[in-house]
């Protein structure tokens, strides 16, 4: 039996409910334009992988012209993958996860593994209580002080931008979704996604490799992967961590506050949110997770109070790099030296 008012919770505002009823409506799949933005996005990586393994072969000043592009839709296929870990892409579960499973081996996120952990970012995020599963790992400036000089400088290197965006991918990539060791024995089904992706990949090289050999193979696919794997680090770093974003203990944590408040609005010139499955639109993709990347855009479009969230712009995205810390009294993320001056 629980006490109303102590274990339950909280309940959003009626003009709340009336928003999240309306965004029920654009949590329907579509099957064309599924289909459709699979063959947009798998004929051009295609297309720019086949440049950029001619380009390696030809002069490495020809390849650089295709990586790039082809990181891009390496991004725009793991958004694919994304929905079909909420369910959202296709109709059908199965459908779902036989499309998250097949990218997953081109993107080397393991379907299930991945969907697991994200699935606990969307119920944890901005819960000071919960960090560490999902997320950018965020202290508070109260907690830095506290921690041995030892301890704040690794936490300073964590931070610093060629760790998170240089070193970071490289362990996602290498380590993090490469070897099941944060997993329990017994978990098998995390086991074989992580397993059954690394053999479903190795499966793709050695077919790649019999085409234009191994060290063609290795070098091209490696440097998109990396390279689309850094601006998925950005993208998911930049979606909630900026000055006035949400952080709250668990007595006074809301999953409402915490989608519309601490996720922004990534306003992106249009052929970005193209590339990106429009994952910018992200306070509304916290606040309805089953909406699908193709719907988001015309769901901020015709819903006003949506445009209450934080914009970022991509100038102001790259000076929160510098931000560090949450700050309890000021309600806010600081940078280092911010946290150092208040001190004084």
């Amino acid at each position: 039996m629980t006490v109303p008012g102590v274990s339950d919770p909280p309940r959003p505002p009626r003009s709340l409910l009336a928003l999240r009823k309306r965004l029920a409506g654009y949590a329907e799949p579509d099957r064309r334009r599924a289909a459709i933005q699979l063959v947009n996005t798998a004929l051009p990586l295609l297309a720019s992988m086949a440049a950029l393994l001619y380009g390696l072969d030809h002069g490495y000043w020809l390849a650089g012209l295709f990586a790039l592009p082809a990181a891009f839709f390496v991004v725009r296929l793991f958004i694919i993958q994304h929905d079909c870990g909420h369910g959202s892409f296709l109709a059908s579960r199965r459908a779902n996860e036989l499309v998250g499973s097949v990218i997953s081996a081109l993107t080397l996120m393991p379907f299930a593994s991945w969907r697991r952990d994200h699935a606990v970012h969307h119920a944890t995020s901005g819960n000071l209580a919960r960090r560490g599963t999902g997320d950018i790992t965020t202290l508070t400036v109260a907690e830095y002080r506290v921690r041995s000089a030892w301890r704040r400088f690794l936490y300073r290197v964590y931070r610093h931008p060629l760790v998170l965006f240089g070193m970071g991918p490289v362990y996602v990539l290498l380590i993090r979704y490469r070897l099941p060791i944060r997993m329990s024995i017994h978990d098998w089904e995390n086991w074989l996604s992580v397993i059954g992706t690394n053999l479903a990949a190795t499966a793709i090289v050695a077919g790649m490799s019999a085409l234009v050999g191994p060290v063609l193979s290795l070098m091209a696919w490696g440097a998109v992967l990396l390279l689309a794997t850094s601006i998925g680090v950005w993208l998911f770093y930049v979606q909630h961590q900026f000055e006035e974003t949400y952080w709250e203990g668990p007595a006074g944590w809301d999953f409402h506050a915490a989608a519309l408040e601490g996720s922004s609005f990534y306003d992106l010139p249009r052929f970005l949110h193209w590339f990106t499955g429009s994952i910018g639109f992200h306070h509304i993709h916290h606040l309805a997770s089953k909406i699908p990347n193709y719907r988001l855009q015309a769901c901020f479009e015709q819903n006003p109070e949506l445009r209450c969230a934080k914009r970022l712009t991509l100038w102001a995205s790259i000076r929160s790099v510098r931000l560090a810390l949450w700050d309890e009294e000021q309600r806010k993320l600081v940078s280092f030296r911010q946290a150092a001056l208040a001190r004084a």
